[in-house]
């Protein structure tokens, strides 16, 4: 029995969770009414609070790297997932001080999305809120696109810098100014022998061929950049230190150093590998500084491990030298960190989790059974849009919509819009938009939740009024300038977007006829459109770092929003 089939993935999150915050109750606690990992010493009064967060799957990145001296709290989504804009905006409020509040993450859409939404209701709140992205990874961009880059690893230098900064008493410009200048420093390049598998399932995510290895890897299951014969590991750490050391930045000579585990590779072997590592930096006139060999950014059971080189400087160095006490590491000062803060979190009240089994199917109205049509359509082809997420991300597409779709069925059918007016089916669309981004997390749960959200914003004003087909335009129409506005895509870039054009170009076509017509004629368009994105390379988001290797299959996300499009037509046909 491997680790990945010890719980089964629906609940996978929250027990792992319990199970930290029980083994670690002197450090560290449960967020209130949020999927996040609070330290024992926040709030604190005056104090920057430091939010680091992300999918599961990476421990200890992200809850066990929680406690005083580094972050004060986690945000975790589900595995591989970011975590939804609810979850980081309650666990943000139950940790701040009054300094303000930095999120810190690796640089993926759905991260960025999700973290930005909840800095923006922060401002709303009257907290200051900075976001911290990470972009270490020199596989996945080149120099002059460092902006571009993955935040993988060199997460843990980033947070250890912004913990530092904000134990010390730094201000929130100060903080933010040690992240970015650790963030500038540091470099990382990884390598897999083998995939991780997602729990639950049977298969990993990709395999390595016998005999080669994959270089320039990530950390959420996605295969790497370049494919090479297998190495010893001196030949490996050659290679590692090849690829960083030309691309390091000044610094006083001294390096800190990160060998990462990603999952499955052996204490020994890491070691091992750290020999030559070390031996190479020196010939290089690099001092390794107090190097770390271990997991610190793990990928499930991935067999494989990074190197991660950050040169110091006196700042730098204080910073990283500085105590801290987190679950998964320590660096002590003489005595414990552990103390309580100022007082207990803030309590914004429990997250609404409406299991789909506890509603009733007959309530929700037209909306509600329009949604149960869609979330049927994706339930049986749940695998397949795992495996076309497979080929170039992270495989969770199929769970993650499955998983958001449930939401927003249970939360239409408990709105009490039962009615077919534009204010019933509108009103049901915004509460089932931001359950849908909520559960699913990740860069579609951001996207699909605001087509639904903004889609019901557009319908709610029209009343008591039936619902047309113009109506029914418009609002899409704005729902897929939300969409691009908030992901970056556009028609031809290989995303959902492709589709959803489609059907908001059809659908306007249509505008002065009966809906359940235009909605087929839409729905069949965005079918077509899907289907022809797998002659496209994906020009935005984790996909595009792969060039032409994601071109020969449909994107996800377009069929997944094509197969409830067509299901959605079949069931308001049978409303006639």
């Amino acid at each position: 029995m491997t680790a990945t089939t010890l719980s089964e993935p629906t609940t996978f999150k929250q027990r792992w969770m319990a199970g930290l915050c029980a083994a670690y109750a002197r450090t560290v606690r449960p967020a209130p009414g949020a999927f996040g990992v609070l330290s024992n010493a926040a709030p604190r009064r005056g104090k920057v609070a430091v939010i680091i967060g992300g999918g599961c799957g990476h421990y200890p990145a992200f809850a066990g790297l929680v406690g005083p001296g580094l972050a004060d709290a986690a945000v975790v989504g589900d595995v591989f997932t970011s975590p939804s804009a609810e979850q980081a905006y309650r666990t943000a409020r139950a940790v701040d001080g009054g300094a303000g509040v930095v999120f810190s993450y690796g640089n993926y859409a759905g991260d960025v999305m999700h973290f930005g939404l909840a800095g923006r209701r922060l401002a709303a709140d009257g907290i200051d809120a900075r976001q911290m992205i990470v972009t270490d990874d020199v596989a996945s961009a080149p120099a002059e696109r460092a902006s571009d880059r993955r935040g993988v690893a060199g997460d843990f230098f980033v947070f250890k810098a912004l913990g530092a900064a904000a134990e010390r008493g730094d201000d929130l410009d100060a903080v933010m100014a040690a992240g970015e200048r650790a963030n500038a420093a540091t470099r990382t390049f990884g390598a897999a022998f083998d995939g991780c598998t997602l729990p639950g399932a049977d298969e990993p995510l990709f395999t390595v061929a016998p005999g080669s290895i994959e270089l320039g890897l990530g950390i959420h299951g996605e295969p790497g950049m370049r494919t090479a014969d297998a190495m010893d590991a001196y030949e490996l750490a050659d290679a590692l230190v090849d690829q960083l050391l030309p691309q390091l930045p000044s610094g006083d000579g001294r390096v800190a150093v990160l060998l990462n585990g990603l999952g499955s590779t052996t204490y020994e072997d890491l070691f091992i590998t750290y020999g030559r590592v070390d031996e190479r930096l020196r010939q290089a006139g690099l001092t390794p500084h107090r190097p770390e060999v271990g997991e610190f950014v793990t990928s499930m059971d991935m067999a494989g491990l990074s190197l991660t080189l950050m040169p110091l400087d006196d700042e730098l160095a204080a910073l990283y030298d500085a105590p801290c006490e987190t679950p998964g590491f320590r660096l002590p000062a003489g005595g414990t960190l552990a103390s309580v803060g100022d007082g207990p979190a803030r309590e914004d009240g429990p997250v609404s989790l409406i299991a789909l089994e506890d509603t009733d199917a007959s309530q929700g109205g037209v909306t509600g059974r329009l949604l149960t049509a869609a979330l049927e359509a994706v339930t049986e082809h749940e695998d397949e849009l795992g495996r076309l997420d497979a080929v170039a991300a992270d495989g969770d597409h199929g769970q993650g919509i499955v998983r958001g779709m449930r939401a927003a069925v249970a939360a239409a059918r408990t709105t009490g819009c039962e009615g077919d007016t534009a204010h019933d089916v509108g009103t049901a669309l915004l509460t089932a938009g931001t359950a849908l981004a909520d559960a699913a997390g990740g860069a579609s749960g951001a996207l699909f939740g605001l087509l639904l959200t903004e889609t019901g914003g557009g319908l709610t004003p029209h009343g008591d009024a039936a619902v047309t087909t113009e109506a029914l335009a418009d609002a899409l129409d704005a729902a897929q300038r939300g969409v691009t506005g908030l992901g970056g895509a556009r028609p031809g870039d290989k995303t959902m977007v492709d589709a959803v054009d489609a059907f908001t170009t059809t659908l306007r076509e249509h505008a002065g006829e009966p809906v359940t017509g235009a909605w087929r004629a839409a729905a069949d368009a965005a079918h077509d459109a899907a289907a022809a994105t797998a002659d496209l390379t994906p020009a935005v988001g984790r996909a595009a770092r792969l060039g032409d290797r994601g071109r020969g299959s449909p994107d996800p996300g377009a069929t997944s929003f094509a197969l409830m499009a067509v299901a959605i037509a079949t069931a308001l046909e049978e409303e006639k």
